[in-house]
């Protein structure tokens, strides 16, 4: 059987599958794959960026599986003036609810931008106020609970207002749009991944 493996860039408000629900975009209406393609994990409807398409079922159990902690990193916009304090309590793990029950996260990797970050314009944009900042932090997980991101900014006191997940180990979407695909080797993928 040939394996296909393809990065794209999913645009917002878009969902992670290729059948629609009610009249919400899907991946089919961006992208032309194969009928047993499918997306690896999950990316939220109101957020954007990597996501990694295949039929390879075994690359799915890898990426998936707790055990092998790969690295996504993503880029979050936050409404308000970030604290040092606040980066601090992110990088050290804080407490969020998962399907009910209080949850700890691990520690994870986080810094603010200096400036605003190289990214295509979200289309529609965020919704801006002069008077209130809105700074972007980077963050590396090793975990990916459901919305988990957006939980751990609210945890700190800086809702986030746009999430793009940027780079999945040596994955990117540096230089893609939104709506892009580019079709990669098994061999391409599983070096980036490194799986060996």
């Amino acid at each position: 059987m040939a394996f296909n493996y393809y990065i794209i860039y999913k645009p917002y408000e878009v969902l992670t599958r290729f059948t629609p629900e009610g009249n919400k975009a899907c991946l089919a209406d961006f992208f032309k794959v194969p009928s047993d393609v499918y997306p690896v994990g999950r990316l939220d409807y109101d957020s954007e960026g990597l996501l990694l398409l295949t039929n390879d079922k075994s690359l799915n159990h890898r990426i998936l599986s707790p055990k092998y902690q790969h690295e996504r990193e993503y880029w979050v916009q936050v409404d308000g003036a970030v604290t040092e304090e606040a980066v601090s309590k992110l990088e050290k793990g804080v407490q969020i609810n998962v399907d009910g029950k209080m949850y700890q996260t691990r520690r994870c990797q986080a810094s603010l931008f200096e400036g605003e970050p190289e990214l295509p314009p979200r289309n529609p944009p965020i919704r801006f106020r002069k008077s209130i900042p809105a700074p972007w932090i980077r963050m590396v997980l090793h975990e990916g609970k459901n919305r988990q991101v957006r939980k751990m900014t609210a945890a700190v006191g800086f809702p986030t207002l746009r999430l793009v997940r940027y780079r999945m180990e040596g994955l990117t979407v540096a230089g893609m749009q939104p709506g892009d695909m580019i079709s990669l080797s098994r061999t391409e993928v599983y070096q980036k991944l490194k799986l060996g």
